[in-house]
């Protein structure tokens, strides 16, 4: 599932091909996917406007429209973002926006489980589905903070939504490998020192993959990410990597660099 830095990664795409651009037509294959508007609903919201600037909060995607409101996307399981200016539409998209220059912005989500909603504002919209602060806001303090009176596997904390948003399946792996900390281990049990390291992984990490284009093969090689598959070994120090389940998520990890206590 894109998680934050995949996010972010599109987001630049869509500022440096479809910003300030008026739309002349909407059309959307795959209905299933709009919540809380219609194909004629959105077309109506977004025809004749131009995106202004965009912006992300966790794992969704923020484009500003010209006049007021904001057009909302999350990419769910493998959702992607296609720009043409031959207007030439990909055939599996999604939702498709022409603009009146002749080119395309494909929504792309093949197993049709992203959505595409409209919001008066990113705040509202936050608010609405009590989604935490945005992961890589989130100062040491604020970070401690969170931790307060939470129960449970760190990696099940990471990857919740209402608490920090942003973090899935792949990065919550990354982070907990980059401080040595096992996934199962209890976040009510993290120390100063587990926080701290922990906190600066999340930064370390988020940052590293934006500047990767969430390309696991761009990765730093002592990144878990490009060895996260059967047979994988561990970059620091090559034992065979393993697996665990933590809420019904499998979770790899090094078994003696992060060791449960």
């Amino acid at each position: 599932m894109p998680e934050l830095p995949d996010v972010e990664t599109w987001r630049r795409y869509l500022d440096a091909t479809a910003l300030h651009q008026e739309v002349d037509l909407v059309r959307v294959p795959a209905p299933r996917v709009l919540a809380g508007t219609t194909p004629q609903g959105l077309g109506h919201a977004l025809k004749g406007r131009r995106i202004d600037e965009t912006c992300r909060h966790g794992k969704y995607l923020f484009a500003r429209l010209d006049t007021d409101g904001h057009l909302v996307l999350h990419f769910g399981m493998t959702g992607q973002l296609r720009y043409s200016r031959d207007g030439e539409s990909d055939c599996q998209a999604t939702a498709c926006i022409h603009f009146s220059n002749g080119a395309q912005l494909d929504y792309i989500a093949p197993r049709k489980l992203g959505r595409i909603a409209l919001s008066g504002s990113v705040n509202g919209f936050v608010a609405a589905h009590q989604l935490g602060p945005d992961a890589l806001s989130i100062d040491a303090e604020q970070f401690a903070d969170l931790v307060q009176g939470r129960h449970g596997a760190v990696k099940s904390w990471l990857m919740n939504q209402h608490i920090m948003a942003g973090i899935g399946n792949v990065y919550s792996d990354e982070i907990l490998f980059q401080a040595r900390i096992h996934p199962r281990h209890q976040v009510k049990a993290l120390d100063s020192d587990g926080l701290s390291a922990l906190h600066e992984a999340l930064h370390e990490v988020l940052e590293a993959a934006i500047e990767a284009g969430a390309d696991p093969e761009r990765m730093p090689e002592s990144f878990l990410l490009p060895h996260r598959l059967d047979g994988g070994r561990c970059p620091c120090c090559d034992a065979p990597l393993d697996t665990t389940r933590v809420g019904g998520r499998t979770a790899w990890y090094c078994p003696r660099c992060q060791t449960l206590n």
